[in-house]
């Protein structure tokens, strides 16, 4: 019996199937942030958001290993006020969202904003930390 536990315990730890975050975004400010990203998908940008992030909390924005070299973010508090933002224009949402292109963002219905880029230097894996800080 205990011999049996051992090895389901052991399967389980090595089995393929546990889904490892790909694209971390770790939030080591004191504010709440909520994060959008923005990636090449099949040759279009889209940028995808709102994950809600506490203090000193991490969210998987993406579970697949990365393709893109670059990934772009941008972060706002809970009254919508920018705390991580660059100088790459991309379409946000004021709800949950995915959209695709970046052009016209404001004839489309969405909001301008700008976003960071992150240089994941072509790993499979990335985890960015945010302090919120200017």
């Amino acid at each position: 019996m205990i011999l049996r536990a051992c090895l389901f315990l052991i399967a389980v730890v090595l089995s393929p199937g546990v889904a490892r975050a790909q694209f971390q975004v770790c939030n080591q400010s004191f504010d709440v942030m909520n994060i959008a990203i923005g990636l090449d998908v099949k040759d279009e940008f889209q940028t995808e958001g709102w994950w809600t992030v506490g203090p000193n909390q991490c969210a998987n924005v993406i579970k697949e290993e990365l393709v893109s070299r670059y990934i772009y973010i941008f972060a706002q508090d809970v009254f919508g006020q920018p705390v991580v933002s660059g100088t790459t224009q991309m379409c946000v949402s004021p709800r949950r969202f995915s959209i695709r292109g970046l052009s016209e963002c404001w004839s489309r219905g969405y909001v301008a904003a700008g976003f960071i880029e992150v240089d994941t230097v072509k790993t499979q894996r990335w985890t960015l930390f945010l302090t919120g800080a200017p």
